[in-house]
């Protein structure tokens, strides 16, 4: 079994730490991608991170994941609430999918409520910052370990 872990992110998330950081703090994607790492190493897991802000970018990942990973993290950004390609792509995927975003979307704008993604997911985490990219992939080790 593959121990390797796909953190996947959508549009916008490469100005992580300089857009809104009022919504969604100061730490970046690489600041992501060191504190997922260590969390999976203390596991016996590997990460890799990656971020389109291109929809078939992201389908293209997914795909690409199918090949190599056991599981998939996924901030989808906007594409979350509009995209069926993303769906089709997880859906095709064997492995766990967990959807993270950064801020709470059940307490922003309405159109943000509703999400393609977790008609997928295994789990969902909204609202935890940053910290939920580590906490899902806490919980993506602790179920493939079982």
């Amino acid at each position: 079994m593959s121990k390797l872990i796909y953190i996947l992110n959508g549009p916008n998330l490469n100005l992580l730490g300089k857009r809104q950081p009022e919504i969604y703090g100061y730490d970046t994607l690489e600041d992501v991608e060191r504190n997922c790492a260590a969390v999976a190493a203390e596991r016996g897991f590997e990460v890799a991170l990656y971020q389109s802000n291109f929809e078939g970018g992201i389908v293209e990942l997914i795909h690409k994941a199918r090949e190599e990973a056991c599981a998939i993290v996924i901030n989808p950004g906007a594409y979350t609430h509009t995209s069926v390609a993303i769906l089709d792509a997880l859906n095709a995927f064997d492995g766990l999918v967990f959807e993270c975003h950064i801020s709470n979307v059940h307490k922003r704008e309405s159109f943000r409520h509703h999400s393609y993604v977790s008609m997928r997911a295994d789990g969902v985490m909204a609202g935890f910052g940053v910290q939920g990219y580590e906490l899902c992939v806490q919980r993506a080790c602790s179920v493939l370990a079982e």
